[in-house]
């Protein structure tokens, strides 16, 4: 998974986070909804886009970049995006910009065709690995921390954050969704674990319940039954038999089959 990714999703189902690291209130995403825009007739997909609600013109309108690469054009790319936008998309609203780096080296730094852009309160450079405190007082901050951990670290940052979630947000529904995320930026981290590990890893019950692990377990209950198909058919049952023993299809029992002998 792309790291990009990650972080759109954190903010499509949590637009507070992105709120929270510009240091502003985490509600103020209750009036905000994140989306992505095409700039039409040109290459420009605009992919992080807070849009404040109809009823908000006094609200500006955020657009958000995460760069995780060097790229000495980032700033004409990123400014050009949003010139465009706004010269297309009339709306009322002020604008502000925010880039999230993993780290200050990333930055290419004030160039002076966007000085008076780069150093006003207009736009907000974050650098992840400086979020210090910010990252310990914040369960939403601290989500963001945990992509750019350490694998050293991200065990431990994980289970204080699973720990945290469980013990500060009462709704059920979006507690799931916290630990979700958690355990996909995890697996993104760690893309070898087996699921005993990932259970050993965090001993947290609730993790058991959630889509991404639920997922992960019927993936390794294929992957046992695909292993079993050419023991059966060595033992002398037809495809169609081993298919019915193991609720596979047809297709699923010729392809294992045939994957076992090219081994």
């Amino acid at each position: 998974m792309k790291t990009d990714s990650i972080f759109y999703q954190l903010f499509q189902a949590f637009p507070s986070i992105f709120f929270e690291l510009i240091g502003q209130p985490a509600s103020t995403g209750n009036t905000y909804q994140f989306t992505s825009v095409e700039v039409k007739q040109t290459a420009f997909r605009i992919d992080g886009l807070f849009l404040p609600s109809d009823d908000s013109a006094d609200q500006p309108i955020y657009f958000v970049e995460v760069q995780f690469q060097g790229d000495p054009r980032f700033y004409q790319r990123f400014f050009g995006e949003i010139f465009l936008y706004l010269s297309q998309y009339e709306r009322p609203n002020d604008w502000r910009g925010a880039v999230i780096f993993k780290n200050r080296s990333l930055d290419p730094g004030v160039q002076a065709q966007y000085r008076e852009l780069l150093t006003s309160p207009r736009v907000r450079r974050i650098y992840l690995d400086e979020l210090g405190e910010a990252a310990d007082r914040s369960l939403g901050v601290g989500v963001v921390k945990l992509v750019v951990e350490t694998k050293k670290k991200a065990t431990e940052l994980a289970r204080q954050l699973l720990n945290k979630a469980s013990q500060e947000i009462a709704d059920e529904a979006i507690r799931r969704q916290v630990i979700e995320l958690i355990e996909t930026i995890v697996l993104y981290k760690f893309p070898q674990m087996t699921r005993q590990e990932m259970e050993a890893m965090f001993g947290f019950s609730e993790l058991k319940q959630t889509r991404v692990y639920q997922d992960a377990v019927e993936e390794g209950k294929l992957e046992a039954k695909l292993e079993a198909v050419s023991r059966l058919l060595t033992l002398g049952l037809t495809v169609e038999q081993v298919a019915e023993a193991l609720s596979l299809t047809i297709e699923q029992v010729r392809q294992a089959a045939e994957a076992k002998t090219s081994d």
